[in-house]
């Protein structure tokens, strides 16, 4: 059976996050009914990250196995299968058997873009947090190095979280601004439950000037979930690159 290493882009509005559930729309499950109607059999499809509901994806990756070779017809025919849901399979390359998408990622990259502005969102309606107050990018970001490095996430780990450990390791943090936005990146090996969304909504505090750039340092120590700042919501956050290859020391 070959295998195939999937890279997808998708807009999360319409589903309940990436992992499939009975009598809900989600990514996994609409991509393994369009895969089971290539191949003729049921397939099960594997992601980089198990993204929320209303999360998007610019460079999730995924694999499955086919009971036949389909060459380079693989993408194709699973956009094919996948219309009008809001899922495009960008790229499909046959690879080993001993390619997995999710235990193999050495990094995980996410993006989240917050739009700083009073007038309400349009075309960026859903793809977007719209925060009327105006925001320093610079103390966000002075803020945010606090957050590098291997800490106890605890206070930005959610309530409903099933890691072993809220120990990860965040290797890079970085907060800018581009006109009326503000963007957000982040990488680390694997994140717990909600991270990225619980860090830029406390971030976003700091931003607005109501807490001080020290307050995320403090926060973090105190391992404590209810001293975090309020949860950014999904619509502003994406999964934007997985690599593989030899991780970065943590």
């Amino acid at each position: 059976m070959p295998r195939y290493r999937l890279l997808i882009e998708y807009h999360g509005g319409p589903f309940q996050g990436w992992q499939k559930l009975p009598g809900v729309p989600t990514v996994q499950g609409t991509l393994e009914a369009a895969a089971a109607k290539l191949d003729g059999a049921p397939v099960d499809i594997f992601g980089a990250g198990r993204t929320d509901s209303g999360v998007h994806a610019t460079g999730q990756v995924a694999h499955m196995d086919l009971q036949t070779d389909r060459g380079r017809k693989v993408a194709d025919a699973m956009n094919f299968h996948l219309r009008p849901h809001p899922i495009a399979v960008l790229k499909a390359e046959e690879v080993g058997d001993d390619f997995h998408a999710r235990f193999k990622a050495t990094q995980r990259h996410y993006r989240y873009v917050i739009v700083n502005r009073r007038a309400d969102l349009a075309l960026n309606r859903g793809l977007a947090w719209r925060v009327p107050s105006k925001l320093s990018a610079e103390k966000m970001h002075e803020a945010a190095q606090a957050l590098t490095g291997t800490h106890d996430f605890t206070t930005f780990r959610d309530s409903d979280c099933q890691a072993l450990t809220p120990v990860k390791t965040l290797n890079e943090i970085r907060v800018w601004q581009e006109g009326e936005r503000i963007i957000v990146t982040c990488r680390a090996q694997s994140f717990i439950h909600r991270q990225v969304r619980s860090m830029v909504g406390s971030l976003v505090e700091v931003g607005r000037g109501k807490q001080p750039v020290g307050w995320i340092a403090d926060i973090l120590a105190a391992a404590d979930r209810t001293q975090c700042g309020p949860i950014a919501p999904a619509d502003g956050l994406y999964l934007t690159q997985v690599d593989y290859g030899q991780a970065e020391p943590s």
